[in-house]
């Protein structure tokens, strides 16, 4: 089976992280099977999602490589597609269809290298590992198990390339995220007796306020310019909700927000500051109103990442890709989680753009395919040579 013909069958599963992804799973661990590599599957307690774990053996059994991916993809829920979203659609010069780009594109390259390192006539010297994820696209949620199961392994990969879309070039750099629910409480009562309550929604917004200057004191030693990247922690307010009916003060708002930390500042030292402010306004409030509190839930988090550039891994790369020089994204990944928690070296390079990922009629150019493919057919020379890696 072809590399498009993979990308096809790939994309044909709706894997919208809502939804199960074992069908697709249970795809790629027959045909890897079909190839003669053997794989794990790590499910979550459903049983409906699934992580997997491939690896074609080297003559050294320690090492090696990882090729890593997502499988789950973002809605299609209110675009106005012009193409069919979970068919691949050939056209100009492109492949089309949901996660093209974000991140099939790359999977299916991914399973063709590993096929091609199975039936190699010379032999790999060291392994080629393939890891394959779920829910990465609502904050790297899946990928944990497979974390936690390669850290009980006594060998582990010496390298991961995660396959995001970069059009190739080597990300060593991406900015990590806390997403924090705090959940205000004041006192309900009758809107023509306001003063005498306590509108929880104006907690909120107070502390939304507060939100705004911190993220005006982070970006104020860039100037305040617009900036095609935003090379400082963000801090965003994404969701609020509180209240029943416009004659009620209400009594309970939450606002769920983020924080993403360049690598260089500390987000729970960031985050421990905001939760001391929300506390202070609230603590304003309780002489009066004693019931009136705050509370906070982490509800996803996931590290950065910062591979050195002068790493032997990013030299190892960029002798794959050709490139010079390096790069960051603005987008996190799995990377962080692999470079921070099992102290594997990670990289991202991947084919396709994510400025067509999470978009209608997205995209990947035939051409970053074939470029992606040539990269990984450079990596197994590599590790078919004794001294390659």
């Amino acid at each position: 089976m072809s590399t498009r013909d993979l990308l096809k069958r790939l994309i044909g599963f709706d894997t919208v992280s809502r939804n199960p992804n074992r069908e697709l799973m249970d795809f790629v661990r027959t045909w890897l099977a079909e190839q003669g590599i053997e794989s794990l599957l790590i499910p979550d307690e459903s049983g409906g999602k699934a992580n997997l774990y491939a690896t074609v053996p080297g003559v050294a059994t320690d090492g090696g490589i990882m090729l890593s991916g997502h499988t789950d993809v973002v809605p299609i829920d209110g675009q106005d597609w012009t193409l069919p979203a979970f068919e691949l659609t050939e056209r100009d010069g492109r492949y089309y269809g949901r996660g093209t780009a974000d991140m099939k594109g790359f999977v299916a390259c991914a399973m063709t290298a590993m096929a091609k390192a199975r039936a190699s006539e010379n032999p790999l010297q060291v392994p080629l590992h393939l890891a394959l994820s779920y829910d990465e696209e609502i904050g790297c949620v899946g990928v944990r198990s497979l974390v936690e199961h390669l850290s009980n392994q006594s060998i582990r990969p010496r390298l991961c390339l995660v396959g995001e879309p970069t059009e190739l070039s080597v990300a060593i750099r991406h900015k990590g995220k806390r997403g924090v629910r705090a959940t205000f409480i004041g006192r309900e009562g009758h809107s023509a007796l306001a003063p005498h309550n306590l509108n929880a929604i104006h907690l909120a917004c107070d502390f939304i306020a507060h939100l705004r200057e911190v993220q005006e004191q982070l970006a104020a030693p860039y100037g305040g310019q617009e900036q095609d990247k935003v090379p400082y922690t963000t801090v965003h307010a994404g969701l609020i909700n509180g209240g029943t009916a416009l004659n009620i003060v209400p009594n309970r708002c939450t606002v769920a927000f983020e924080i993403r930390n360049v690598a260089e500042d500390d987000p729970d030292e960031l985050l421990h500051r905001i939760q001391t402010h929300a506390r202070e306004l609230v603590a304003r409030e309780q002489a009066r109103i004693p019931e009136a509190a705050v509370s906070f839930e982490l509800f996803n988090e996931y590290p950065g990442l910062a591979t050195p550039e002068d790493s032997w891994a990013v030299e190892f790369v960029k002798s794959l890709t050709g490139a010079n020089d390096c790069s960051e994204v603005a987008f996190g990944t799995e990377a962080g989680m692999f470079s921070s928690r099992l102290d594997i070296p990670s990289v991202v390079c991947g084919p396709g753009s994510m400025d067509q990922g999470h978009k209608p009629d997205e995209f990947i150019s035939i051409e970053q395919m074939r470029l992606c493919e040539a990269m990984l057919d450079r990596l197994l020379a590599r590790l078919c040579n004794p001294g390659g890696l």
